[in-house]
């Protein structure tokens, strides 16, 4: 087990590791502060999929990379929701209604056909793995969504998303990503738990 996470770093670069290292640790750390309701959920995650985009440039994963940025543009956008410097209304911890999860579908589709675009246009030769990424995609931007707008139903979707792809990147040999994103499922469901908590409370 050990040599399947050494292994893929014998020919990577001190400054590939550093990166990696980063990552692991601000997005476990954005994940953390989610679950607590801590609007540095935001800064983290952004510094986390900021790296991850240029890491996934460089190894001319284009696809992923291209999803990256928008998680990162996501992450501004939940950024400005949860301020409290906004105008807006103080956002609290609800479900979806039929509206949000109607966008909230849409929001996947188009997602997962933007994606699918992106992979043609770099001339990818679509496998299995790569219609998984796709798919898992769909369910991550969605859940950012929803994470912004303090949906529990974000929780679900990163469930799912995670539990998909820990095997996927195993199978593709990323094993510091496959560790990163089982750590994640723990969270996420952690996460769902206590956020669930509250809606409860909020009830009596």
């Amino acid at each position: 087990m050990l040599d399947f996470f050494i292994s893929q770093y014998q020919n990577a670069s001190f400054l590939q590791i550093i990166l990696e290292f980063l990552v692991f640790v601000f997005g476990i750390a954005s994940v953390v502060l989610a679950k607590k309701e801590n609007i540095w959920v935001y800064p983290t995650g952004l510094i986390a999929t900021v790296i991850t985009t240029y890491l996934l440039y460089q190894a001319k994963y284009f696809g992923d990379m291209t999803m990256n940025a928008y998680y990162s543009l996501m992450s501004l956008y939940g950024w400005y929701k949860w301020s409290a410097k906004t105008n807006e209304p103080e956002i609290k911890i609800t479900r979806t209604n039929m509206r949000e999860k109607l966008i909230g579908l849409g929001l996947f589709g188009l997602t997962m056909v933007i994606t699918y675009m992106v992979y043609k246009f770099f001339d990818y030769k679509l496998e299995i793995p790569n219609y998984i990424d796709i798919f898992t995609s769909g369910l991550f931007f969605t859940a950012m969504w929803y994470m912004a707008l303090k949906k529990i139903e974000n929780w679900t979707l990163w469930i799912i998303g995670d539990c998909i792809v820990v095997p996927l990147f195993a199978y593709r040999g990323l094993g510091m990503l496959s560790l990163q994103y089982f750590i994640f499922t723990i969270l996420a469901v952690y996460g769902y738990l206590e956020w669930k908590k509250i809606i409860l409370e909020k009830k009596v």
